[in-house]
């Protein structure tokens, strides 16, 4: 990979600043995270640095798909996984799909702090992009599943969102419509019965891991320095002189960490104990995965409460809460300028909503009880 020249300009000059800008005391400890950490700006300020373009690991291109080795992607998977993905009889009272929250036309949301479920119900908690999640370390905010295949088979049961009875309903439904036995014997064909909950998942998490949106600031890191305008790049400088890459780097800017919210200036009228509610683990409270900044300028509303509506202000309570940075409104414009640069082109094609096949005289009714 060739690096851009303004890229390599950037990174030395934000090593050599960071802790120049901000006093040492103020720089965030590392995000969790399954993987060692990156030398954070404070650490690397510490000592001459020698940068070589080849050590510039912090951020990567995206690829065209993230592969998993539990569950090859084929093309029989993702036909299928993309039918699942838009079916509303999957929930209850058949209104509901993972395309309602999660809206493949509008980056991955629906722009609402907190997702109507089965009945109008409302969760806790934000609904994230499902666009890049097959990079993250961890799916929902606190982390609880492993993977996109077994994300996918929590919405379908949870009583406030699609409220499937259980998975008998949900295959008895499948098993009811002719074309889907077909299409889960084309995608699994070494199953002797594969119409199950489980291969339900992995097909909806073949298709998932294609959901991916390559910006301009790909075309920068492989190489193309006139990807990014000066502004942007000036941007991109200061997000990482202020110590953002302490948590958001990696392909999808993000999402391949934990962190407490509040880490530095304690976040006022936090009830939500984050991780904690899985692991029931005193170091997990407050503890959230951190979002991919990736299409962030139109993912709004921000954080796990979706209670941040612009992101002038989340990039503002950001640098306040969690590197302890009172930053200046110009250095957030920069900042938000750099942002919307994370903004990626929407698979069109590959999102396009398919024709569902029809139900039959044995397909369970919708229940809106």
């Amino acid at each position: 990979m060739r690096w851009p020249s303004s890229l390599i300009s950037v990174l030395l000059v934000a090593a050599g600043l960071g802790a120049c800008d901000r006093s040492a005391e103020n720089q965030a400890p590392p995000a969790q995270t399954a993987k060692p950490a990156a030398t954070s700006t404070a650490a690397a300020a510490t000592k001459p640095l020698v940068f070589d373009p080849k050590d510039v690991k912090a951020f990567k291109v995206l690829p065209a798909k993230f592969e998993y080795d539990k569950n090859p992607i084929t093309d029989d998977k993702v036909t299928l996984g993309r039918m699942l993905w838009y079916e509303t009889r999957l929930s209850k009272n058949h209104d509901i799909s993972c395309n309602s929250c999660h809206d493949l036309s509008n980056y991955g949301v629906d722009n609402k702090p907190f997702s109507p479920g089965h009945k109008g119900q409302l969760g806790g908690r934000n609904s994230p992009t499902a666009y890049n999640a097959g990079h993250h370390v961890a799916q929902f905010w606190d982390g609880r599943a492993e993977n996109l295949e077994e994300q996918a088979k929590g919405p379908i049961l949870n009583p406030v969102e699609m409220a499937m009875p259980d998975e008998k309903r949900v295959i008895a439904t499948l098993k009811s419509i002719p074309e889907y036995v077909k299409l889960f014997k084309a995608a699994f064909p070494d199953d002797k019965d594969p119409v199950t909950y489980d291969n339900m998942a992995r097909a909806i998490g073949a298709f998932e891991r294609g959901l991916v949106t390559p910006s301009r600031f790909d075309k920068y890191l492989g190489g193309d320095d006139k990807a990014l305008t000066a502004e942007e790049k000036a941007g991109f400088h200061k997000f990482i002189s202020l110590g953002c890459p302490t948590c958001h780097t990696g392909v999808a800017v993000g999402g391949s960490s934990f962190q407490k919210l509040g880490l530095v200036k304690e976040y006022p009228g936090l009830k939500d104990n984050g991780r904690f509610d899985h692991t029931k683990d005193e170091k997990d409270k407050f503890f959230f995965r951190v979002p991919s900044l990736r299409n962030v300028e139109k993912t709004f509303p921000y954080y796990h409460d979706g209670s941040i509506a612009s992101l002038d202000e989340a990039v503002k309570t950001m640098a306040w809460h969690q590197l302890g940075v009172e930053a200046k409104p110009e250095e957030v414009k920069s900042i938000v300028t750099f942002l919307k640069a994370l903004t990626g082109d929407l698979p069109t094609e590959y999102i396009k909503k398919p024709e569902l096949p029809p139900s039959t005289a044995t397909t369970p009714k919708a229940d809106p009880s």
